[in-house]
């Protein structure tokens, strides 16, 4: 029972070169994290954590990784995205890793941009029930942006947001010299 949107996807005519749309992503970042501690249970309780996001394009735009380094409140979250663009189908693949596992996970996240946000799913086990998993990408500036995570147990029809990374892009490091004057 398929229904969320990227499994049928838009006609290829109808598809934009994408190949550009986390350009915006690229360099450093500050990262508040909210997540539910127990998603898909009913409870609304939540924590908050910090961390920093660096990102670096790869094959002129067409892929990209990011590093995650955050601390969470029982032990330290060091993540890997590694996003992907397909030039045939033009939506990105994102791909998923931690320290802890060492492993790209599956299934991967596939989807694209459009409208001004970034939408992607896939289909997961979740205790033992399968799930859709929907990431998606808003407020797109280069100096803010937010990722949401949300899981859906009966096929879509519903979404529980379990995890919101709001991005602040750090200040560039401004360059001082303190050489003397000349005098003339």
């Amino acid at each position: 029972m398929t229904t969320a949107r990227e499994f049928a996807g838009p006609a290829i005519a109808t598809l934009h070169d994408g190949s550009h749309d986390f350009d915006f992503l690229h360099g450093r970042w500050n990262v508040h994290h909210r997540r539910l501690c127990h998603p898909l249970s009913g409870s609304c309780e939540r924590y908050e954590f910090n961390g920093t996001a660096v990102e670096r394009p790869l094959w002129d735009g067409q892929a990209n990784i990011e590093e995650l380094d955050a601390e969470l409140p029982e032990c330290r979250l060091h993540g890997l995205a590694l996003r992907l663009y397909c030039p045939l189908s033009r939506r990105w693949a994102i791909h998923w890793s931690t320290a802890e596992n060492g492993t790209l996970d599956q299934p991967m996240m596939i989807g694209d941009f459009r409208n001004g946000y970034g939408e992607f799913y896939n289909q997961e086990t979740f205790e033992d029930r399968g799930i859709f998993v929907r990431f998606l990408w808003t407020s797109l500036t280069r100096e803010k942006c937010r990722w949401e995570q949300a899981y859906s147990a009966d096929g879509g029809m519903t979404w529980e947001t379990n995890w919101i990374m709001t991005f602040t892009r750090m200040a560039r490091r401004r360059l001082s010299f303190n050489l003397p004057l000349r005098r003339q």
